[in-house]
């Protein structure tokens, strides 16, 4: 039997697809309409050097750091994304997996698991809200996280639902019935070590497609798409909106989806505890720049006065070494996990973050740093025109 641990985050994905269906495996690397936001999130981080010292190496590093008030063994924790029907503990493998390796998780309002049994295995969730229906349902969906032990709350407003994928999306049923198995069969079949994974005991498990953290606690969820398809139909939340659930949570509280420094400021404004640098993976408008291009002119402006949170494209431990030496306090991995899960369950979400944590050691020593909080812009070397800075006021 082939050894079931990786190196890399890109062998991850290699295993993930031979692994997955077709169609489950592509919708983990689909993005929206021609897939250059995707693309510029992975390969920006290659445009940036790195200043490396040849003595004065330190003989211990520090990883750990704090995120909205809680402490992780290094500074990466789990972005949310929704329903993780890849592996059939989904969301509680990665709870698992992340509180094995000491760090946190943002579990999606669409995760196909309750919030009860994900907070059950991992003590620090961070619940993750898109503005859905009335203010009144979705205080009610933070009040009923609160009580399952969230310890904070992010709000995402980075995804306008593109629809349009270049190069065709796949086909997700609506529900995983007789009906849609049939039509998987083929696929299944393709892949008999998936299919056989389901098993438990002799007996199938049909991969759960509902959202059951958008409805109260015990009561049947909508399935994925007519979660989705209630969010749509919801406006989208202003600032005064935001302020005001802010206040009403009373707690740690995250904008996930900042691109422009004036709206990293108006987070600041509304007494936002963090902000997540994200332009949804590749999965909102596409064209709009890698999130590591953006980074430092965010963090210029406003580091010293909320936590900043970089999430997108995220492969290596150098990665996120650029990201904090730019001024992310730490960075949310989204894809990689999911790799991770789709390879090899939740012993390969342990794998990927112990890469991403070999990775970040390994910089630290080049870089002749004793701690992730000492990096600084003098240890990357940064080309001309990287950057890119928007939404500037004038007075």
């Amino acid at each position: 039997m082939a050894n079931p641990w990786f190196e890399t985050v890109l062998e991850a994905q290699r295993r993930a697809k031979k692994r997955l269906p077709k169609s489950v495996y592509s919708s983990l690397v689909a993005g929206s309409e021609k897939g250059v936001t995707l693309s510029d999130n992975v390969e920006a981080f290659s445009e940036l050097g790195f200043a490396p010292h040849v003595v004065g190496a330190q003989a211990d590093r520090e990883l750990s750091t704090t995120v909205m008030g809680q402490e992780i063994s290094l500074p990466v924790m789990i972005s949310p994304t929704g329903v993780q029907a890849v592996d059939k503990d989904g969301e509680v493998a990665v709870a698992r997996a992340a509180a094995a390796r000491g760090t946190a998780m943002g579990l999606s309002s669409f995760a196909s698991k309750p919030i009860e049994e994900v907070t059950a295995v991992n003590d620090k969730i961070f619940f993750q809200a898109y503005w859905l229906n009335s203010r009144e349902d979705i205080l009610k969906r933070a009040e009923r996280a609160r009580e399952a032990g969230a310890k904070g709350l992010i709000v995402t407003t980075d995804w306008s639902f593109s629809m349009g994928r270049d190069w065709g999306s796949p086909e997700i049923p609506e529900k995983v019935d007789f009906k849609a198995l049939l039509k998987l069969a083929p696929e299944l079949a393709a892949r008999p070590r998936y299919a056989w994974d389901w098993f438990n005991k002799g007996n199938f498990t049909i991969p759960d497609l509902t959202a059951p953290n958008v409805v109260d606690k015990g009561q049947t969820g909508p399935t994925f798409f007519g979660a989705y398809g209630q969010w749509m139909q919801t406006a989208p939340p202003s600032w005064e909106d935001l302020a005001w659930l802010r206040e009403q949570w009373g707690g740690p509280f995250m904008v996930k989806g900042i691109t422009r420094l004036d709206d990293a400021k108006r987070a600041v404004d509304i007494g936002a505890s963090a902000i997540s640098v994200s332009n949804h993976g590749g999965n909102n408008l596409d064209g709009t720049p890698a999130t590591i291009r953006m980074l430092g002119p965010i963090a210029d402006a406003v580091g010293k006065d909320i936590e900043i949170l970089l999430d997108g494209g995220i492969r290596r431990g150098s990665d996120v070494v650029k990201a904090l030496a730019l001024g992310a306090d730490a960075v949310m991995i989204g894809r990689a996990y999911l790799w991770g899960l789709g390879a090899n369950g939740q012993a390969g979400v342990e794998n990927v973050l112990d890469i991403l944590r070999g990775g970040i050691d390994s910089a630290l020593i080049g870089l002749g740093r004793k701690s992730v909080h000492e990096l600084t812009r003098d240890d990357i070397i940064i080309p001309e025109g990287f950057e890119k800075r928007f939404g500037e006021t004038t007075a």
